[in-house]
């Protein structure tokens, strides 16, 4: 059961990725979330066969069956990782969803909101090296909220604690200092902004081991992308703001609590 469960989940993630490639796309441009999606070159309106995540990239073979141009794969690795995602939401609340459905409703609407908002700044931000203002503005938003609404164990209200209000700030002040005396060369403003929701929404524990992955895992794709690509250099731009939603999924889909400080 739990692992025809744990598909259906998979599944689901990927039809609402599909969704996040629309918003990660249009996102800035003059184009509406709304209607059907087209080729980017083209502009051929694509039918209900193509729309299948995951399934049409691979059948049409990555290319648009009208004008045959590439289709980028962050189509089906959008839609892939947020199956991914969902799938490993169900499982972490597991418990729950056989004792309370209610609850588990609750949330896993909230935390696939927050994961799937994530995905949308990293990806935006590893095409144009900038994140949103407004997207990490709702997800700061969120997060603080949810401190008075959820814990590490899901849905428990609740009054913060001192250390739960502050971990937001702890955790961003280092980025803000880094930006303010470097003068957005060494870091963006943006990564201090989403750091902030972060902590509030991980807790200090988990958010300063989720920086730990971040920074290991960033490290080793930077050095890997100078040796092994042309277009990288000593003096090349790498956003960071994927490493550190990467890292903050992994703290909390796996509970990972390098520091147990008051989590």
């Amino acid at each position: 059961m739990t692992s025809i469960l744990a598909i259906i989940f998979f599944v689901f993630g990927t039809i609402i990725g599909s969704f996040l490639n629309v918003v990660i796309l249009r996102y800035g441009t003059q184009k509406s979330f709304g209607g059907r999606s087209g080729c980017m070159t083209c502009q051929n309106k694509l039918k209900w066969h193509e729309l299948i995540p995951i399934v049409s990239f691979i059948a049409i073979k990555g290319r648009c069956l009208k004008c045959r141009s590439k289709i980028s794969k962050q189509y089906p690795l959008v839609e892939f990782i947020t199956g991914v995602l969902f799938m490993g939401l169900f499982l972490k609340f597991q418990d729950v969803f056989y004792t309370n459905t209610f609850i588990f409703t609750i949330t896993m609407a909230f935390y696939a909101t927050m994961l799937s908002l994530l995905v949308v700044i990293a990806v935006y931000d590893l095409r144009h090296k900038i994140i949103p203002d407004i997207l990490v503005l709702v997800f700061g938003i969120l997060a603080f909220a949810g401190m008075f609404i959820f814990s590490g164990f899901g849905f428990d209200p609740h009054i913060p604690s001192i250390l739960e209000f502050l971990s937001g700030i702890i955790v961003a002040s280092p980025f803000a200092i880094l930006w303010l005396v470097s003068k957005g060369t060494w870091m963006g403003l943006g990564d201090a902004k989403l750091s902030l929701g972060l902590g509030w929404l991980l807790g200090l524990s988990r958010v300063l081991s989720g920086m730990v992955v971040a920074f290991w895992s960033g490290a080793v794709i930077g050095l890997l992308l100078i040796l092994f690509s042309k277009k990288h250099g000593m003096k090349s731009e790498i956003p960071f703001a994927p490493f550190l939603v990467f890292g903050a999924i992994i703290s909390f889909l796996f509970e990972l609590h390098l520091f147990p400080i008051g989590f």
